[in-house]
């Protein structure tokens, strides 16, 4: 069961967080106090107090029911007790394209272009099919709408930590052009030189291993939009992406001297096109996207490596030499949407939709046959009907994989509506097939052991039932929101350890006693995950604060081979306790307050503080619970000269500090942390943006009802 309670105030930013459009619970429009199915919104108002450095920082900071734990591979996420293999995220409700191993690379998300995210916890929609098992994180990104727009964003800070981005908005007649820029940097950390060796009853103390690598990443995309009519409208996108991880060497060959750095190459194209067949709520959609993720080992000495040889032989001690870079893999994917919607008489809106993905995996030294593949089909409808106070949104999906055939799972949203008070109920099934590194991926990570993790190929699909309650109450200043849901999941994958004979001959032939643990992917009986979220806020006249509250607890039931016997354990990061509070003032300004050149426009400062109880793992320890506070300002203003007499100049100065009382975890390397903060760090962000005129033609819905009116005229 989870609860959310929120008390936030009537005025204008309570007035405006209700009155936001949200889409990600059914796909189509709603005001967020209309919303047939419960979704939380990060508001552009909250992201620009907070100034997030990335997408972790803005979710774990203002959301009390997520938790993190950046690594070299990725995000680590969790939602409510369950990983990123369940979360889905969307980006403009398209799928991000990262990991398919479940750890995606967040960093693909430009923080300063997001203008709100959505979140809409549990199986709660046909619409998204897998992957969404615990959830949807929509980010939706801001939309330019000038004749000419420049702007550029640079966040510095502590570790040398940068963070930049820059846009080009332009538009002539009814075709429109945006090109975002960002590069993410950082010279890492490490909170402690201690490292546990498997050899030695003691650790060593002088580890050279970071907490956080110095990475360096940078994106360039485009989106090029085109109104052919005022009811037809096509888009194409693309970007390119590349990251870097700089690994430093150490003096112990076993534990670490890292003897390769590690690259990613990620690339995008999408196009589409949106067509009105009759006023905003009949539409027909298609989108067609193509994404790249694909990883590298960059060596910097000579390395002996799995790989193979000459004739196609697979060798463990393949020699790899300084500057030769060794692919490990490119997951690539191809996906097709057609989708409608239609509003049709007595109330119903209907949305259906058709959908095919075709996924790619090419991984030289940890497939056998090096290459594997897969494709997955589904066809979905779902229909909103509103009985006055009561609105039902029933739904059904129907997917076909390739491997797993056929399966139906069905949806059921309800929300009674009267006066000030809310009252929501749903439940779903979810249906998530095991992808193609639990299927057939192998692959060693050495650190204070040699792991090695096995693919299985005897995977059966992971099932779930979602059940959830919720009531809304607003009056005066307050609103309060409660929520409880249970999520059951069947066959649910996850890496068991296993004895060391399940090793392959060769792994066990070439590390012997080396191999510390063998770790397969292995399908669970059951779990289970339930618990209780609360969040409390006000607002008056600028001020407002929160206070946010989430207890989670889970089972699941895992079969021990070695002793023929289910075992219990805690899902892998699940802490009973995470909470976030805040405290904000804004103070918006008008140009009588400045002089005709200098115009302010708005001041604010906040006090943010997150927290977590001790993270459950099944090997390699606990991670520590930890409390962290966080203090940020802003101050924007436009400047008017004769330069800029018709144009707009805006300019924006944020600064703060993170981790105000400078805790930091010291756990040794090799065992999980609660927390990878370093301890204090500051920021400072010099934001301009140069704006010229509006293009009314990309004003779609203003166009289409003045088309409508004048064919009733």
């Amino acid at each position: 069961m989870t609860i959310t309670l929120t008390l936030t105030a009537q005025t204008p930013l309570l007035s405006d967080s209700l009155q936001e459009v949200v889409v990600t619970g059914t796909g189509t429009q709603h005001l967020l106090r209309n919303a047939p199915v419960q979704t939380e919104v990060i508001s552009s108002r909250m992201l620009k107090n907070y100034g997030g450095r990335s997408l972790e920082d803005i979710l774990g900071g203002l959301t009390a029911s997520f938790a993190f734990n950046e690594g070299d591979m990725g995000s680590q996420t969790q939602l409510n007790g369950l990983g990123n293999n369940y979360i889905l995220v969307l980006v403009d409700g398209k799928r991000l394209h990262g990991d398919v191993g479940g750890e995606n690379d967040l960093s693909l998300i430009d923080p300063h272009n997001i203008e709100r995210i959505e979140i809409v916890k549990g199986a709660s929609s046909a619409l998204y099919g897998s992957d969404a098992i615990a959830g949807v994180v929509n980010i939706i990104t801001k939309k330019h709408n000038e004749a000419l727009l420049l702007e550029n964003s640079t966040r510095y800070g502590s570790y040398n930590d940068l963070r930049q981005h820059n846009g080009l908005g332009l538009a002539f007649g009814s075709l429109k052009s945006y090109t975002n820029f960002q590069l993410q940097h950082s010279d890492g950390w490490q909170n402690t030189a201690t490292e546990w060796t498997p050899s030695s009853a003691a650790p060593i103390t002088d580890s050279r291993n970071m907490t956080v690598n110095k990475h360096t990443n940078w994106q360039l995309s485009e989106q090029l939009t085109w109104n052919v009519t005022p009811r037809l409208e096509l888009y194409a996108g693309g970007s390119y992406y590349r990251k870097g991880i700089y690994r430093p060497k150490g003096k112990y060959p076993k534990y670490d001297v890292k003897t390769y750095d590690l690259k990613y190459r990620n690339a995008s194209a999408s196009i589409g096109g949106k067509w009105y067949l009759g006023g905003e709520r009949n539409v027909l959609t298609l989108d067609i996207d193509w994404n790249r993720h694909a990883y590298y080992h960059a060596f910097t000495s000579t390395t002996l490596a799995e790989g193979f040889d000459e004739q196609g032989r697979f060798m463990l001690d393949f020699p790899y030499f300084e500057g030769q870079e060794n692919l490990q893999s490119n997951q690539e994917r191809t996906m097709a949407h057609l989708k409608g919607v239609f509003s049709l008489p007595a109330g119903h809106q209907l949305s259906t939709g058709l959908e095919a993905r075709y996924d790619y995996l090419k991984a030289p030294t940890s497939i056998a046959g090096k290459t594997a593949d897969n494709n997955t089909e589904a066809i979905y409808i779902q229909d909103e009907w509103s009985l006055g106070m009561l609105h039902l949104t029933p739904g059904l999906r129907l997917n076909r994989n390739e491997a797993f055939g056929f399966r139906l799972t069905p949806k059921l949203s309800a929300m009674l509506s009267t006066g000030n008070l809310r009252l929501r109920a749903s439940w779903s099934q979810g249906f998530k097939t095991p992808t193609l590194k639990e299927q057939n991926y192998r692959y060693l990570r050495e650190m204070t052991t040699i792991i090695l993790y096995l693919g299985n190929r005897n995977l059966k699909p992971q099932t779930s039932n979602y059940y959830s309650l919720n009531a809304e109450y607003t009056w005066g200043r307050l609103n309060l929101t409660v929520t409880g849901y249970l999520n059951k999941l069947d066959n649910m994958i996850t890496l068991v350890t296993q004895p060391r004979t399940e090793a392959p001959a060769e792994y066990r032939q070439q590390y012997g006693e080396m191999l510390g643990k063998v770790r397969r992917y292995e399908n669970m009986e059951d779990a289970l995950t339930r618990g209780i979220d609360v969040s409390l806020r006000y607002a008056h006249k600028g001020f407002s604060a929160g206070l946010g509250y989430s207890y989670l607890d889970t089972d699941a039931h895992v079969y021990d081979d070695s002793h023929d016997r289910l075992v219990n354990v805690t899902i892998d990061g699940m802490a009973h306790h995470k909470g976030n509070m805040f405290v904000t003032w804004t103070k918006t300004l008008s140009e009588r307050e400045g002089s005709r050149m200098f115009q302010p426009v708005s001041r604010g400062v906040g006090l943010y503080g997150r927290f977590s109880t001790k993270r459950y793992y099944q090997v390699d320890g606990d991670g520590k619970g930890y409390q962290i506070w966080r203090l940020a300002a802003h101050y924007n203003f436009n400047l008017s000269t004769p330069l800029f007499h018709k144009e707009r100049l805006g300019v924006g100065l944020d600064f703060g500090i993170d981790n105000i009382f400078n805790y930091c975890d010291r756990t040794p390397h090799g065992l999980h942390l609660g927390t990878t903060t370093p301890g204090r760090t500051v920021y400072a962000t010099l934001t301009v943006q140069f704006r010229k005129g509006k293009n009314a033609k990309f004003n779609n819905k203003s166009n289409i009802k003045n088309i409508e009116n004048n064919e009733e005229d």
